[in-house]
């Protein structure tokens, strides 16, 4: 497996990458949070052009996930990590995360939908911890530009390093 920041070129695959996983939340997060697709690829572009670089998890030339790193103000918040269903269970989530914490240089942090309980247990096995439903609600309108109701729906999870600097 190698892992390599996404270029333009991987756009429309890591598009399907992102779709085929996030058909896990169709039946677990509430249905009026729910889009079909559940990100066009013309928000896939505004999210890259916010400031989330995607790196790409690839063997041979098959992407099989993407994890995006932004920084935002004092933090690096990982967003949108998906890993196709074919080849969940592998490592290939765990080898981005890792990556991503090697780009980081600020404290962590993560936001998931409240009911994925299977990406809040993947982010606490790699030291992650969930913060209080007030800090959630404080860093999800401080650090991430989404819908009042999403903040509602949602949890974060912070490394290490936010917490010693909290």
């Amino acid at each position: 497996m190698i892992i390599r920041q996404c270029e333009p070129a991987d756009l429309d695959e890591a598009y399907r990458v992102i779709n085929d996983a996030a058909a896990a939340y169709r039946t677990t997060i509430p249905s009026d949070r729910w889009n079909e697709p559940y990100m066009s690829r013309e928000e896939l572009q505004g999210e890259i052009e916010a400031g989330v670089v995607f790196w790409g998890a690839f063997d041979d030339e098959v992407l099989l996930g993407v994890m995006g790193l932004q920084e935002v103000a004092d933090v690096a918040l990982v967003r949108h990590a998906y890993t196709r269903t074919t080849s969940q269970g592998m490592g290939v989530g765990t080898t981005l995360l890792e990556c991503l914490r090697s780009q980081a240089s600020r404290p962590m942090l993560v936001g998931t939908w409240r009911a994925a309980t299977w990406a809040i247990r993947f982010y606490e096995r790699h030291g992650f911890t969930l913060v209080t439903d007030q800090q959630k609600d404080v860093l999800l309108r401080r650090y991430w530009t989404i819908p009042e109701r999403q903040v509602e729906e949602s949890v974060v999870l912070a490394d290490v390093r936010w917490f010693e600097r909290s």
